[in-house]
């Protein structure tokens, strides 16, 4: 399997590219020598990353900014991409975002959003670059998924169950455009230092020990590697973290869950009470 090489040509399209991993990976590729189209919401950090990788590396970048939770939006940047006479060999898909509270006390409209963004979009956004890759005979997917994914975590049910659809969409994927000369490659990090829990808070990174944490640069650095050896997905960080996540993708339903629970217990106090649970929500717009 090869990946698309770095030319005039070639272009990585990279969501969630204002801060964390889509913001590594942007440095990455740009390192590498491709152009580059940088989506999310915040304009402002997408135009300092494109001054900052167009003086360091001399790339050619364009930004597009997006609300993928919008299909209008959605619309609106494919044909952007197509007026910019773009060729995106390349796709990455990192936006969303986490709640952590109970579902039964959690608004619907961002539970739905949740879904928009990490099911709907991604599934869109393939769909709409992944032909013209096929017909090319050449070009790479990689999609931020999560070790959230590998089990059902309570009091973050539509987040986990997301990620579990993102990486399973993402493998069904590879192995139907095996031999095709594009590939689909899943990163799925545990725990990353980023805005997300600087500013969220979620509990449950209290009952993980910081051995098993990843940094977002090395989380895009191993998620890299992995996609252009064509491999179908990758738990990035060191041998310890991969060997404290790998199990729970085999591990029992009846061993999983009550290991979830107690991994959650705090978001499930959450729900005790619903006034405090109004003052400590956790859920914020991130790039993972």
């Amino acid at each position: 399997m090869s990946f698309p090489a770095p030319s005039a040509q070639t272009m990585a399209l990279i969501t969630g590219a204002s801060s964390g991993i889509g913001r590594e990976l942007a440095r990455l590729l740009a390192r590498r020598g491709y152009s580059l189209v940088l989506v999310a919401r915040r304009v402002e950090r997408l135009e300092s990353l494109a001054a900052e990788l167009a003086d360091a590396h001399g790339t050619k970048v364009s930004c597009l900014p997006a609300d993928l939770t919008d299909p209008g939006q959605r619309e609106r940047l494919v044909a952007e991409v197509h007026e910019l006479g773009l060729t995106v060999d390349v796709l990455v898909n990192c936006a969303g975002f986490g709640i952590y509270t109970p579902f039964v006390t959690s608004e619907r409209e961002r539970e739905l959003e949740q879904i928009h963004l990490l099911v709907e979009a991604v599934v869109d956004l393939n769909s709409r670059f992944i032909p013209p890759m096929l017909e090319r005979g050449c070009g790479a997917v990689i999609n931020v998924a999560s070790t959230a994914g590998f089990q059902p975590l309570p009091g973050n049910g539509t987040y986990s169950a997301s990620k579990a659809f993102l990486l399973a969409h993402s493998e069904a994927l590879g192995e139907e455009l095996r031999g095709t000369g594009v590939s689909v490659t899943a990163i799925c990090p545990g725990p990353v230092p980023t805005e997300f829990f600087e500013v969220s808070k979620p509990l449950v990174v209290h009952r993980i020990p910081h051995l098993f944490w990843c940094s977002p640069s090395r989380v895009a650095l191993d998620g890299l590697r992995a996609a252009e050896r064509g491999k179908p997905s990758v738990v990035p960080g060191s041998l310890a973290v991969r060997l404290f996540y790998n199990p729970y993708r085999i591990a029992p339903r009846w061993i999983a869950r009550p290991v979830a629970r107690w991994l959650m217990v705090g978001e499930l106090h959450r729900m005790r009470d619903a006034g405090e649970f109004e003052q400590q929500e956790s859920e914020l717009v991130i790039n993972r």
